[in-house]
């Protein structure tokens, strides 16, 4: 498939990006004026039938502004290396594959009533598949100033938020998994550096 790193095109990256911004934009200007969107374009396991387009837009809803800022930063540094590793297309299929199987894993291991949003399924599963491709990649990742192999700051990572309060940790682990799945499928045909 690829030998080596390319600076393919970021579009992809940068259409997920525009799109979770302007979604999250277009979700405060109805709370301004009364409507609660949430409700509607979140993933409520309960309510999936009734509202099955929830399993795939909920990942383009964030409660807040750091919520978004957080997952956006990382959707672009990882979403810009595995582009130029793998390519566009395949890049959507790992992101959108994490985000609806953690959705998935949310549904059978979640509190049915309650309402999952974000992109940080979709985003593991970019971690994961990364984590396998570029093994002995290392990162310094935010706030130990300490160079790690991105494969301990991906799953440290994960540990750590699955223990905050409100995280559906059940969509970062489907995220997780989706990736982890991915890099064993491409690790044999995606050569980097850092294999």
């Amino acid at each position: 498939m690829r030998n080596g790193y390319r600076s393919d095109d970021l579009t992809s990256v940068l259409v997920l990006v525009i799109l979770n911004f302007v979604v999250f934009i277009a979700l405060r200007v109805a709370d301004l004026m009364g409507h609660d969107l949430v409700f509607l374009l979140g993933f409520q396991p309960v309510g999936f039938l009734s509202r099955p387009w929830t399993i795939l837009t909920n990942l383009f809803v964030h409660y807040d502004i750091w919520h978004i800022l957080a997952n956006m930063l990382t959707l672009f540094f990882f979403g810009r290396f595995l582009c130029g590793l793998v390519g566009n297309l395949v890049f959507f299929i790992i992101y959108f594959a994490g985000g609806l199987l953690g959705n998935v894993l949310f549904m059978f291991l979640g509190n049915p009533y309650s309402i999952a949003i974000g992109a940080s399924g979709a985003i593991f599963a970019l971690g994961g598949a990364l984590a396998l491709l570029t093994p002995r990649l290392r990162v310094i990742a935010f706030p130990i100033p300490v160079p790690m192999p991105l494969w301990v700051a991906v799953i440290g990572g994960f540990f750590i938020m699955s223990f905050m309060p409100g995280v559906a940790w059940q969509g970062h682990l489907g995220g997780l998994i989706a990736g982890f799945i991915a890099g064993l499928i491409l690790r044999r045909r995606v050569q980097t550096p850092f294999s």
